[in-house]
């Protein structure tokens, strides 16, 4: 019992709730986030171009400095990735691109102007700044201009700082940067545990930097999905960006999404004589058309009683400019305060519940060790535990019924092969005849490859052939997976029934199990009760965890189906490379298809459900 009571955490509250600004380039996340955390131009902020490299992590803490660790990659990670960058930096026949241009900034500001024209073999023997640096760099000033200050050369690119006029060379440490950990006096107008996190664009070249993407979107329980009013409406962007952010209600934590529409000031006013009125009237515009769209397509993923589905603001329309300036919206108006209210409500609400089994569970055992105490004289009774024994050898029941909840998916997944194979054929046609309209993709797809399908391109958004082949099987089981795994919404759903209706029975045999004239019995079966609610909880955070590798399995086993072809794409080089990458990627997926890549995937998925169970 000592050992128990002392096991419970107490900071229990301190438990961090991760709130997600998910944007492209220019979106304005670092504007909001400074906003949001009422410090103005605390994070590097740098317009329409790209900023931020890499994701930033921002929270309070009890020092009254402002603090931040840069986490830097490890030798091996650097060479991992300085493999690839070598030869996208390769010169050819072809006209120069983004790609090149991204992968020869990075060798050159670790190696020096003229390092893209060395070999990989090269550049590893020669000295360069991670090699005798710490994997942590950790930073404490007095006042948040000096920590901005001292922060910008880590998590600005080098095209929105000019990296090499920064002081003692740190401006060209940023290809180095994996994130960065930003901690600030406590704040008066975030509740304390809560961690924003700023995560760029679409991914990253780098696998270790996009693993840690997916792994920050995961865990976010609120996502943000931030684009500005002038991209609004034109620019569908923030829908992949919506698509993306919504997976992660299958794979991850997210219990809640919005879409944060930022500059909502900005407007051509020539044609309105009231520029107050006519930017709110704009604004609620956007906000119900947008509205409608991110219900039409939550629908389709989500089981009808969700709780985001029955949401009344699914879109805020922000203006940090005017939050600080108030020429034309006064500070309620901008929604910044509405914003804060929201994540002040979510907290309260996330909190509450974990206080009340924590006060609740050290109560109970307080309650047995004070009956112990009284009853030293009584010899201890152990009840009729036959019915116990009984029961648990009787345990198979619950597998059975895991067994039919899991069966709820299994037509959607035969239906969702089905359709893969027959559009299969038209998803490896529009993934790889975009050279056709888009100049320069010939190294993208290069850098695709080398990544074994996967890469954010800041031209071409996220490329992902392998969850691009798997998408028609995740559109067919989406809802059926939902309704599976939504433990973490508190709402009825198969497993959660499943879990709820066996720990019932478990304690119905607990109590017939003590007999009635056990001393105390009322206080024993309350320990009792509490002890099978707490492995329940456990149990529940293991799914939950589990919840994001069954998701993945479809698009991981058709990665592994299709590596040898990435790996011989990326080999190819000089004149004609692109359509030799096209051809040997068309022969690799088409033949992998008559060998039975989505029946391998099917049955991956399959075997993450069994072992789970």
């Amino acid at each position: 019992l000592r050992n128990r009571l002392t096991g419970l955490k107490p900071d229990i509250l301190m438990d961090p709730i991760y709130i997600g600004l998910f944007g492209s380039t220019g979106a304005g996340k670092s504007t909001l986030l400074n906003t949001i955390i009422d410090k103005n131009f605390f994070l590097p902020v740098s317009g329409t171009t790209s900023c931020t490299s890499c994701v930033v992590q921002v929270n309070s803490n009890h020092s009254k400095q402002y603090e931040a660790k840069i986490h830097l990659l490890t030798p091996e990670e650097w060479k991992d990735e300085l493999k690839g960058l070598v030869a996208l930096a390769e010169l050819d026949d072809d006209e120069d691109d983004n790609v090149r241009k991204e992968a020869v900034s990075k060798i050159t500001a670790i190696y020096g102007e003229g390092a893209e024209t060395k070999s990989y073999e090269e550049l590893c023997r020669m000295s360069h700044k991670i090699g005798n640096s710490k994997c942590i760099i950790n930073l404490k000033k007095e006042n948040k201009e000096d920590l901005s200050k001292a922060l910008r050369p880590y998590v600005s690119t080098q095209s929105s700082h000019g990296g090499a006029s920064e002081e003692d060379g740190k401006g060209k440490l940023w290809p180095l940067i994996k994130h960065v950990e930003v901690s600030v006096p406590r704040m008066e107008v975030v509740p304390e545990g809560v961690i924003f996190v700023d995560i760029p664009g679409m991914g990253d070249f780098n696998s270790k930097r996009d693993a840690m993407w997916k792994e920050n979107i995961n865990k976010c329980s609120v996502i943000w999905v931030v684009s500005s009013i002038e991209r609004i409406k034109g620019d569908q962007n923030h829908e992949t960006l919506l698509k993306e952010g919504m997976k992660a209600f299958q794979r991850g934590m997210c219990r809640d999404i919005s879409l944060v529409v930022t500059k909502s000031d900005q407007m051509e006013l020539s044609e309105y004589i009231n520029k107050h009125d006519a930017i709110l009237e704009r604004n609620e515009t956007v906000k119900r058309d947008k509205m409608q769209m991110m219900k039409k397509n939550l629908e389709k993923q989500l089981p009808s009683d969700s709780r985001v589905l029955r949401k009344a603001d699914l879109v805020y329309t922000v203006s940090a400019r005017e939050y600080w300036n108030g020429e034309t919206l006064n500070k309620e108006e901008t929604e910044i305060p509405k914003l804060r209210d929201y994540i002040r409500m979510f907290y309260v609400a996330q909190k509450r519940d974990i206080l009340k089994d924590y006060v609740t569970e050290a109560l109970v055992i307080f309650s047995l060790i004070q009956s112990l105490q009284s009853n030293q004289e009584t010899q201890y009774q152990c009840g009729n535990m036959s019915h116990m024994k009984d029961f648990v050898q009787k345990i198979i029941g619950l597998g059975e019924d895991i067994e039919k909840c899991f069966t709820a998916i299994e037509q959607p997944l035969i239906e969702g092969v089905d359709q893969a194979k027959k559009l299969c054929t038209k998803s490896i046609d529009k993934l790889l005849n975009r050279v056709q309209r888009c100049q320069g993709f010939h190294r993208t797809l290069k850098a695709v490859c080398l990544n074994k399908g996967v890469y954010a391109s800041r031209i071409f958004g996220r490329i992902d052939i392998n969850n691009s082949l798997a998408q028609p099987i995740y559109e067919n089981i989406d809802m059926s997976f939902g309704n599976i795994f939504r433990i973490q919404m508190g709402t009825c759903s198969t497993l959660k029934t499943c879990l709820d209706l066996f720990k019932d029975a478990m304690k119905q045999q607990l109590q017939e199990a003590m007999e009635s004239n056990v001393s105390d019995r009322g206080v024993k079966f309350r320990f009792l009760q509490q002890e099978t609610d707490f492995i329940f909880r456990e149990t529940e955070k293991v799914i939950l965890q589990k919840k994001a590798e069954i998701y993945n399995s479809l698009s991981v086993s058709i990665q592994d189906n299709l590596l040898p072809f990435y790996e011989e794409a990326a080999r190819q080089s000089g004149t004609q490379a692109y359509r030799r990458m096209q051809t040997i990627l068309r022969k690799g997926i088409m033949g992998e298809l008559e060998s039975g890549m989505f029946e391998k995937a099917r049955d991956s998925m399959r075997e993450h459900f069994q072992a789970l169970k």
